[in-house]
């Protein structure tokens, strides 16, 4: 909420050729990033991610979550989220921390609601978890889901993102903006 921009930087782009020509990677890991919103400096805020994916804040800003997919390119490797706690100037003060492992697929995208609960994309759907990171729901969608976001005016409906498709479910639940 204070303007900064926070990102991934996974080397999946460059190392297929999907989308232009494959190429060494530039850089020797993989990271999340914060741009201070007053400043313009990049910031370095974690390394220890294989290949770091999607993220979100929890409500009150002091937990950074993590999805790491290192799962679809290296044997064995994470399909997990991971939370980092932030300090107040939001660095955080630890090394991640395993919040949730995706029993099918791989977690992409994902939002969080006004009860800190995840919302996360998988293989098979939409999967839920609470602030302790225990799987509590999950909405079965027929193919796999990339990304999903709270919209509506009341921000109760979920837009999900299909490999091929769009789909939206209102929820007893909001989204945190």
């Amino acid at each position: 909420s204070d303007g900064s921009i926070w990102f991934t930087d996974p080397d999946y782009g460059i190392m297929s050729d999907y989308e232009g020509r494959a190429s060494p990677s530039e850089q020797s890991s993989c990271n999340v990033y914060r741009i201070d919103q007053e400043t313009g400096t990049l910031g370095l805020i974690t390394d220890k991610f294989i290949k770091p994916n999607g993220l979100c804040f929890n409500k009150s800003e002091t937990k950074l979550y993590v999805s790491d997919t290192g799962g679809s390119h290296v044997e064995g490797g994470p399909r997990n989220i991971y939370s980092l706690d932030l300090n107040r100037k939001q660095i955080p003060s630890q090394t991640p921390e395993f919040f949730a492992e995706c029993s099918n697929g791989l977690f992409d995208g994902f939002r969080i609601d006004n009860e800190d609960r995840i919302w996360s994309s998988a293989a098979d759907g939409v999967h839920c978890y609470n602030s302790k990171g225990c799987l509590i729901g999950k909405i079965k969608i027929p193919e796999m889901v990339s990304n999903v976001c709270f919209g509506g005016a009341r921000l109760n409906r979920l837009f999900i993102t299909g490999t091929t498709s769009l789909y939206s479910c209102y929820l007893a639940v909001n989204g945190i903006k």
